[in-house]
């Protein structure tokens, strides 16, 4: 059998349940998942790979109407990934309907690229709510095989992966067979920090934050990081930090142990918070922090 390969791009609303999918046919913890919307911002490679085939798929940002900036680099990452890709995994969950989202769903069926819809969260709903979902999701996409999963219990991903590889094109793989993903070490490391933030902080909060590092030295055994908390207004750095700082040094403990669980080793982290006024609607800083 001749080699294939191909690009898997997952597209889908917000709070669908992209990254988890993504972490599951992928075997590894890449995305960072909350329970809250908008928690993806950057696009993600997961690159898996046999002796026959290489599939690289691509977590994106949840589709929604920008109110800042960042949401625009946000979707302009979505719109990206629905041109360059061999396949495209629509992700919709048990309590979605078609029409919410009528307007993405005409673009990605005029792509003209191969599209397997995915309902997720069937362990929330029953037989008959899911033959439903199933038969309207037909409506929306006749020539496409709809996917029942419980991305969170992994149930159906098997039979996920094998309709993928039915799918999946012939040709050489893109990129070293040993490879996992096409981001750095420094990149997980505030995307770990990031996942805490939204995990321990309720509102606004976690939406106004991003995070840099700004040291990342690895020595024997032990990674030292310095990592900066950007926040967008002085109201917010108070919240971060907490009485006492608190706050801040929960945060730190949690990131601190899922970076050694990920990288292998001991970590000693270092966190900092600064104010970077309105940074969500600032060019320099969209671009500093890894926004095209």
């Amino acid at each position: 059998m001749s080699h294939r390969s191909g690009f898997v791009n997952i597209l889908g609303n917000p709070n669908v349940g992209k990254s988890t999918i993504m972490n599951a046919l992928v075997g590894e913890k890449l995305s960072i998942i909350t329970s809250k919307a908008q928690t993806t911002r950057h696009r993600i490679m997961g690159i898996v790979n046999s002796d026959d085939f290489q599939i690289v798929y691509s977590d994106t940002p949840g589709i929604l109407k920008p109110k800042y900036k960042l949401h625009e680099a946000m979707m302009s990452l979505v719109n990206i990934a629905l041109t360059d890709a061999d396949i495209i995994l629509y992700i919709t969950d048990v309590s979605e309907r078609p029409a919410a989202d009528e307007d993405y769903i005409i673009k990605i069926r005029e792509s003209g690229i191969p599209v397997i819809v995915v309902a997720n969260k069937i362990d929330l709903s029953d037989q008959n709510k899911l033959e439903k979902i199933v038969e309207q999701w037909h409506v929306e996409f006749p020539d496409s095989s709809i996917i029942p999963v419980s991305a969170i219990n992994k149930f159906n991903i098997d039979v996920l992966l094998k309709s993928i590889l039915n799918l999946l094109p012939a040709g050489p793989a893109y990129f070293p067979k040993d490879q996992l993903t096409d981001k750095h070490e420094r990149f997980f490391a505030s995307e770990i920090l990031r996942e805490k933030i939204f995990i321990c902080y309720q509102k606004e909060v976690p939406y106004s934050v991003e995070t840099e590092i700004e040291s990342f030295r690895a020595e024997e055994g032990l990674l030292k990081i310095r990592a900066l908390i950007h926040v967008a207004r002085d109201s917010q750095k108070g919240i971060i930090i907490g009485h006492k700082g608190s706050m801040l040094k929960k945060v730190g403990t949690e990131a601190r142990k899922d970076m050694e669980d990920f990288f292998g080793k001991k970590v000693f982290l270092e966190l900092y918070v600064r104010v970077t006024k309105d940074w969500r609607d600032k060019p320099i800083m969209l671009k500093k922090f890894g926004y095209r």
